[in-house]
């Protein structure tokens, strides 16, 4: 494939050699993914959604979502509901990037105008950025916890170290790009799913279902709070980058396929871990003021010994899945924001303000859970509003995207709409 350069000024290069792939970083930037470029099936999107959502941190929710006064039962069916309903809006707008074989935040610029989409890719990149540095934060935290319970350590030494090694995973993988990141979600997807299995079988002898059924009913305005904080804190969260995974496959491809598999990959471990952490959360009260604290290490209080190490393996590769698919899309969204740099650059920006603001979380805030609910309030509702009118432009679409005009401010899509 010839060289090109996209109207933002990054020049590509496409190349189809499976062994080149192997060992490049890939190339594109925010252009639009030519024919020869375009491979695999819907069904390989369940790699790197599951990967990316099977995290302990799927346990904590259980004790987010009782901290609102539920019961268990409020609590499972907000869960239900929220989880899958806010990854099934990831799936329609994964749909568009099948259609459209651009980033997210290029496409939605057919609602919003060429221009006019800078001000949602700008707070696009605002919502993955956080993310990363809540996933690298909880990161350090629980391997610095492990450390403290087998005696090595767990100081400031070892924070820092931690930070570093989830730096480089996360950076390297959003350097390497689209290939690099399917392959190492598969293989967090495995190792992580084997090794909470054997977590959750460890600890499940510490559930008492008469102190979980005991839990008082909450009112509907706790429930509704409770159902907001999952949609936010899980589908929602994604929205952004939903069609970003989506864009290389062929336009043939089935498009309720790219839904099922979407919602699927994206909702299995979230549901499964959030059950588990409410009969957690509900059984042991005194855990809930624990994983305030610390959401990933207050988990470790339940294990034996023998366990931490594989623990600290499986919470690290859980929330570097997620960093990994965020860093890759943040660097898209801050060059459809404009910069003008390639991808590699951007992604390399991004980890630089990632591991500035985990210091900043790690070694000067104590108030870990207050930042988090602060934070995904303050971005939720714009992006549910963005996400609301970006799935209404693609139900009303009736044909495929005029690729070159979503660079154009003077083609169909305009300037600022």
């Amino acid at each position: 494939m010839a060289d090109r350069a996209d109207v933002d000024g990054v020049r590509t290069r496409g190349r189809v050699d499976g062994a080149v792939r192997a060992v490049t970083v890939e190339a594109h930037g925010i252009d639009v993914i030519g024919d020869a470029d375009r491979k695999g099936r819907p069904r390989q999107l369940f790699w790197p959604w599951f990967g990316a959502n099977v995290s302990i941190l799927g346990l904590s929710y259980g004790s987010f979502t009782l901290g609102f006064g539920i019961s268990f039962w409020q609590g499972l069916a907000a869960g239900a509901v929220g989880i899958v309903f806010s990854f099934l809006l990831c799936g329609f707008i994964a749909v568009a990037g099948k259609r459209g074989s651009a980033p997210t935040m290029v496409l939605g610029r057919a609602a919003f105008g060429v221009r006019g989409n800078r001000v949602p890719s700008v707070l696009s990149w605002m919502l993955s950025v956080g993310w990363e540095t809540v996933l690298t934060t909880l990161a350090t935290l629980a391997t610095a916890t492990v450390f403290t319970r087998l005696g090595w350590g767990g100081g400031e030494t070892t924070k820092v170290v931690a930070l570093v090694v989830v730096a480089v995973l996360t950076v390297g993988a959003g350097i390497g790009g689209f290939d690099l990141i399917m392959r190492t979600q598969t293989v967090i997807t495995v190792v992580t799913a084997v090794l909470t299995v054997a977590y959750v079988v460890l600890v499940a002898d510490r559930i008492h279902w008469e102190a979980v059924s005991d839990l008082p009913s909450g009112s509907a305005q706790q429930v509704i709070g409770a159902l907001v904080f999952l949609m936010t804190g899980f589908g929602l969260g994604w929205v952004n980058a939903a069609a970003d995974y989506s864009r290389y496959l062929p336009r043939s491809s089935s498009g309720r396929a790219v839904v099922g598999w979407t919602t699927f990959g994206s909702s299995l471990a979230p549901l499964v871990l959030l059950v588990f952490g409410l009969l957690l959360a509900g059984s042991a009260p005194d855990l809930n003021k624990s994983i305030a604290d610390d959401p990933i290490g207050a988990l470790t209080t339940l294990l034996p010994t023998w366990f931490l190490v594989p623990f600290a393996v499986v919470a690290v590769l859980g929330l570097v899945g997620g960093a990994v698919l965020n860093i890759y899309s943040s660097g898209l969204a801050l060059l459809s924001g404009g910069l003008r740099v390639p991808r590699p650059v951007a992604a390399l920006i991004d980890g630089v303000i990632v591991v500035l603001g985990t210091c900043y979380l790690v070694f000067v805030s104590g108030d870990f859970l207050g930042q988090f609910e602060g934070f995904l309030t303050t971005l939720g509702v714009p992006i549910a509003a963005w996400c609301g009118i970006m799935l209404a432009d693609i139900a009303l679409r009736r044909r495929d995207y005029a690729e070159a005009d979503l660079y154009r401010p003077s083609g169909r899509y305009g300037d600022v709409s």
